[in-house]
Formats: structure tokens, sequence, C-alpha cells
């Protein structure tokens, strides 16, 4: 082999290795911390995914003219929801001696890592009479990423309930599905038609007109913003998916994170319930 391939060789298995490299770092960066217009998304590491840290830092880019006006309007409360605004949405026999209770956000990527692996088992035990499921459902993603998304999909989910509870968890499952559910730094909730596009998925809200005609006028988005609201008021909630049975923070065994896999949620909630 002659000095100049040597030497060409060697240039080239260094560019492939700091390409790798750059491409390794980009990968962690982007796992570990999204920072978009000076407000900071943090990614923690959990067991079977990531979760979207909370954060509170300012009103973000993309609040919306539609959402401030939203503020000023009369509020509309879904069917199916209770409390004064509206904001205690629970799912299962309201006679369950026992509450889960779920915090999401509907652009979080966990949530619907979550509410893939996880969701069939709740169902399952709301079926069996173990527990009812309070959901608490923010909108943190839109002040710390550009967009309306998390707002219009929760309108959009209180067109469902106000279907009802049934069409509000199978809606919810189509959202966070896996084909569904985009990245958080994505807005496409934030467009009416991929809502509804979703939604035919959904025998209950498949050619619905009442449906269709809430997520199109926003009928919902002021209790949405009041959603929101009740969310912030839990400061113990630090990211999403948090989950609570009987008001305390339910856990993977040996763990500070949510249990992201149907044995962990399993172990966690007998455990618990002992």
């Amino acid at each position: 082999m002659s000095k100049r391939n040597n030497w060409d060789n060697k240039q080239s298995a260094r560019e492939r290795l700091r390409a790798e490299r750059e491409r390794q770092a980009k990968k962690e960066r982007t796992k570990r911390q999204l920072i978009v217009g000076g407000s900071l998304v943090g990614v923690l590491a959990v067991a079977g995914g990531i979760a979207v840290a909370v954060t509170q830092l300012g009103g973000g880019s993309g609040t919306g003219s539609e959402w401030s006006a939203a503020a000023k309007k009369t509020l509309v409360k879904p069917a199916n929801t209770a409390g004064e605004n509206g904001t205690e949405v629970v799912v299962g026999d309201k006679n369950a001696k026992h509450t889960l209770e779920v915090y999401q956000d509907m652009r979080c990527p966990v949530c619907s890592v979550f509410e893939q692996n996880v969701g069939p088992a709740i169902d399952k035990d709301v079926k069996d009479g173990k527990f009812k499921v309070s959901y608490h459902i923010g909108t943190f993603l839109d002040r710390n990423l550009p967009g309306t998304g998390s707002k219009n999909a929760l309108s959009a989910v209180g067109a469902a309930l106000n279907v009802s509870p049934e069409a509000f968890v199978e809606y919810n499952k189509a959202l966070y599905a896996k084909e569904n559910h985009p990245e958080e730094t994505k807005d496409d909730f934030a467009k009416d038609d991929t809502l509804l596009k979703i939604a035919q998925q959904v025998p209950a809200l498949k050619g619905n007109k009442d449906f269709e005609k809430n997520v199109k006028e926003g009928t919902f988005d002021k209790w949405a913003l009041e959603m929101s609201a009740a969310f912030d008021k839990n400061k113990d909630i630090t990211g999403t998916p948090t989950i609570k049975l009987d008001g305390k923070k339910l856990t993977a065994q040996g763990s500070d994170n949510p249990p992201m896999t149907p044995d962990q949620f399993a172990s966690a909630v007998n455990a618990r319930l002992k």
C-alpha cells in the first residue's frame, strides 16, 4: 500500500469517526433537552423511555390570538364532567374504592408510550372495578415550544368527552397511538383537520357532526384553558406522565419513575393495594 493510499484511508476513517461522534452527540443533546425560544424543556430518562419535565418558563411563542380570545369566552363544559369548571374528568365506576390519577399533556411523547404500553392494563382494571381513573391534562408544552397543539387537542378530547366517557377514552388512545402521535416539537395537533382525521378511527366519533362542529368551532377551548389551569395547581407534578393511586405517586419498583410497562404497573398497583 502506498503512503498516499494509507494517508487517504486514515483520513477517511477519521472522517467517519468524527461523523459518528457528531451523530451520537446530537442524539444525546436531543434526549437531554430542547431549547426553543429561550424556554427549556427537560428530558429525563425513565424505564423504557423518557419523561418530559414540566417547566413554568413564561408564556412561550405559541399562545395564538385565538386562545387569548378563548380566555374571554363564556365557559362551556363538556357533558360527563364535574366540578365548578368541569375540570373533574372521571372514567369508570364512580363508586370504586380506589382512584388512579393520570397527569398528561397531549403533545407529550412519553405519555404516548405510556398509553400504548400500560393503557390496556388500566382499561382491564377499570372494567374489573379495581379503581376509577381521574384525568388531569395540562398544556405546558405549548408554553415551552412553539404552537398550540396541546390546547387544541385538549379541546378536542373535551368534544369527545361530550359524546361519552367511552369516546373520550378511545379518542385519547387514538391520539397517543404510535402511528398518530407527532414528536412534541411538531405542532400537528394544532390543526383541526389532523384531529378530525384521527377521530375517524373511533366508532362513536366517525362521521359525528356534533363532534366535528365542536372541534372546528372551538366550543370547548375555554374549558381546555380551565383544565390546564387546574393541572398547573398541582405543584408536585414535575413531569408527564405522572401516575397517582389514591393521592400518592405510583412508581416502578426501585425507581422514582412512573411504571412504563404492564408488569411494572401491575406490581406497583398490587403493592399499593395490599
